[in-house]
């Protein structure tokens, strides 16, 4: 995710920037925005299969070189095709059957002329081959690039977070989330003393004669490209596992060597309670081929698959602080869990477009609600998801603009937990509830998809008509509106401040007994109420996201 967390009071004003700027941005797009955000002819007639990413990290000078194959499958008949690499980024050439083929430059792509037909189903492959600085991040994970940085006995630690900005930012490949290779080998070599961890199983180590040494790491399940990661300083490591649903899963830690005697009796804390409550909801880790690592970063952290970054000080919450304002969120690792989460929403279940990226933040926000619940109790993980409500800006519409590479508002986190636990409330039936999230984990494993898609899924499997439920809340900025008046013993209703046909149903205090359903549309309707229950003291359901306004 490019912005990692949702609003906080300490990130409200950089929050608030980001989105005041795509406020003014959002109907200007450029040349570039659409070469890097549509799935052009050029970008979807190959189907990417596989990657050997072999790169060489020059800390001293901040530089990169190396070489990318790519193995693709012809969907159709080409000679020319897109793939992505920033402009500040030379590339050196392109080498397709033991040749130097052409290539030109537009922005941050490159188009190669294999100066042949390719049949469609062929299986080929060519090698870019490239070198340069790359973009530094200024305040990762926030805006994307490299992280030089030192440990606090002055190391080199160095790292990369480049969700939203592009992994094109960095090494060369088919920059679009829609094509998720399926596997992919990453190599890098590093000074000699340093280690470098990235995401995958282990595949050895060898000392180059340059005083270098190449780490190969192998990722045996589809993984999107911004995922693609690595880790580079002076770190300790051990090992665990975890009896889970799909057999034992190996955990991997790393911390940095200075900072283990505190991380390992922090991280039990959290990781294995973590996938237990996880498993219990979604389904099974993921990636049982690739483990489970929590690796120490020199940013505040992202999802990096199968290769968590981690970078909360040790601290419970969020850098200390509770998100929700309640308490619960200084009872868990903020980071170790949220970013966890991403294995299954994100991870495995992946956005065709960045504007559909309330998919991975919403129930991934939403994750953190429901590991409270597996350890505090229902009421506790319901008082979080509400209080993360303080956060919501309802700024621009939670979907962005479509084939552009741009997301909608920072609302994703919050108000799309707050959407999913507004239908959690109206199928009002935690197992059916339950079953749904781990059915879109089985059912979208491994898979890019749509927000259609998971509107639909979650449509089909809960039998509620929501599709005006989702329009509102993910495509206008607008809190619905319950108007209300009481008189005589009855009270009339209807929804206001809603799109067209809005009919939420929606639990209101009609008696001292607790919640009753009723019925609203946009047409005032009328019931009866208890004699105890007045204007003054009728409420709606706090676990509904909705306002009430009395007339």
């Amino acid at each position: 995710m490019k912005k990692i967390l949702y609003l906080t009071l300490a990130l409200l004003s950089f929050n608030q920037f980001s989105s005041a700027q795509l406020m003014s941005e959002k109907n200007i797009t450029s040349r570039a925005d659409s070469l890097r955000g549509t799935l052009s002819p050029l970008r979807s007639c190959y189907d990417i299969n596989y990657y050997h990413l072999d790169v060489k990290i020059d800390i001293d000078q901040k530089s990169i070189t190396g070489s990318n194959e790519f193995r693709f499958t012809a969907t159709r008949d080409l000679s020319k095709l897109q793939f992505d690499l920033f402009e500040n980024l030379r590339v050196e050439k392109v080498v397709y059957k033991n040749k130097n083929v052409p290539f030109k430059r537009e922005h941050n792509a490159v188009f190669v002329d294999f100066q042949q037909n390719i049949n469609k189903g062929s299986k080929e492959s060519f090698t870019v081959f490239y070198s340069g600085n790359p973009i530094i991040a200024k305040t990762p994970p926030w805006d994307g690039g490299f992280i030089f940085s030192k440990d606090k006995s002055g190391n080199p630690w160095v790292s990369v977070a480049c969700q939203g900005l592009g992994a094109s930012s960095w090494w060369p490949n088919k920059d679009h989330q829609s094509d998720e290779v399926d596997s992919i080998l990453i190599s890098v070599s590093v000074p000699k003393g340093l280690q470098e961890i990235s995401n995958g199983r282990f595949r050895g180590a060898e000392e180059q004669q340059d005083g270098y040494t190449k780490y190969n790491w192998f990722v045996g399940n589809p993984i999107n490209n911004y995922n693609v990661s690595f880790y580079i300083g002076k770190y300790a490591h051990w090992t665990d596992q975890y009896e889970g649903e799909n057999g034992k899963l190996s955990i991997d830690y790393w911390s940095l060597k200075e900072d283990s005697t505190k991380a390992r009796p922090h991280w039990d804390a959290d990781v294995k309670p973590m996938l237990k409550s996880f498993e219990y909801w979604f389904g099974p880790y993921p990636f049982y081929k690739d483990g489970y690592k929590l690796v120490q970063a020199p940013h505040l952290g992202m999802e990096h698959q199968s290769a968590v970054a981690y970078g909360n000080l040790f601290k419970k919450g969020y850098l200390g602080r509770d998100l929700s304002g309640t308490g619960l969120g200084m009872k868990f690792d903020f980071i170790t869990i949220h970013e966890s989460g991403h294995e299954w929403f994100g991870n495995n279940i992946t956005t065709k477009d960045i504007a559909d990226m309330w998919v991975h933040e919403g129930f991934t926000n939403y994750s953190e609600a429901l590991f409270t619940e597996s350890n505090q109790g229902k009421e506790a993980g319901s008082a979080y998801v509400i209080g993360v409500r303080r956060s919501i800006a309802n700024d621009i519409p939670v979907i962005g603009q479509y084939g552009v590479n741009r997301e909608g508002s920072g609302d994703m986190y919050p108000k799309g937990a707050n959407l999913v636990h507004l239908i959690r409330q109206l199928i009002n039936n935690d197992e059916k509830f339950r079953g749904i999230l781990r059915g879109m984990n089985k059912t979208f494993y491994h898979q890019t998809v749509t927000t259609q898609q998971i509107e639909n899924y979650i449509t089909k499997q809960s039998g509620l008509k929501l599709n005006k439920i989702f329009d509102q809340y993910l495509r206008t900025t607008m809190v619905p509106v319950l108007e209300y008046k009481t008189e005589a013993g009855k009270l009339s209703y209807r929804w206001t401040s809603c799109v067209k046909g809005f009919d939420m149903p929606l639990k209101v205090t009609l008696n001292d007994k607790g919640y009753s359903t009723i019925y609203p549309t946009t047409q005032w309707k009328t019931i009866g109420l208890d004699g105890q229950i007045n204007k003054d003291n009728f409420k709606a359901d706090p676990n509904f996201y909705v306002k009430t306004k009395k007339v």
